[in-house]
């Protein structure tokens, strides 16, 4: 199996994106944009001046529980920049969204409370909410994240849609959203 099998095996329809728009990446914006591939695992991410983004990481079922994903997040972290990624919320149907988040917790990860993030999918029309957690080695505030995260939405998520999806993905001030800190609950308070 493929890489992009892989990960389109593993995560959701609406949050993948097509194999030819993770291609384009690599090639045409191959000085951010990378690949970490091993025989279990596969790892995705951009690495900016000043953040790094982690777009899909993927360790096999037989792989887990056995390091592979905490070094994986070490060797993004001696990078010594924040890292910002995605993740659904917890879904009692599926045991992975929570496991994904304890696993995320005990990297060190916080939850970005004040950031919004709802985008619409291209191939499937479904609204997508997501929750953007992030590390950083020197306390970055979410206002920092919020712009990482519209730089990296503009530059890796909306790349080239039109030209392969045939459609352009919604402007990134009605996707991702700096709200008030009160009106939103910590991701990481739903875990058991």
């Amino acid at each position: 199996m493929n890489w992009y099998e892989k990960l389109n095996q593993y995560f959701p329809e609406e949050e993948m994106k097509s194999k030819e728009h993770m291609e384009a990446l690599l090639k045409e914006r191959g000085n951010i944009y990378y690949k970490d591939e091993g025989p279990h695992h596969v790892m995705m991410y951009a690495e900016l001046d000043d953040f790094l983004f982690i777009d899909y990481l993927f360790v096999s079922k037989d792989a887990r529980g056995q390091g592979l994903g905490h070094k994986l997040i070490e060797k993004m972290k001696v990078k010594q920049k924040p890292i910002l990624l995605e993740v659904e919320p917890v879904d009692e149907d599926d045991l992975d969204t929570e496991k994904r988040l304890k696993f995320y917790q005990r990297e060190g990860f916080k939850h970005a409370h004040t950031i919004g993030y709802r985008r619409r999918s291209i191939e499937t029309n479904e609204i997508n909410q997501m929750e953007i957690l992030f590390w950083s080695p020197t306390n970055e505030s979410e206002e920092v994240i919020y712009e990482a995260m519209k730089k990296t939405y503009q530059l890796i998520h909306t790349y080239k849609d039109e030209e392969l999806y045939g459609a352009s993905h919604c402007d990134v001030e009605e996707v991702l959203t700096l709200e008030d800190d009160q009106n939103r609950k910590n991701i990481f308070d739903q875990l058991s």
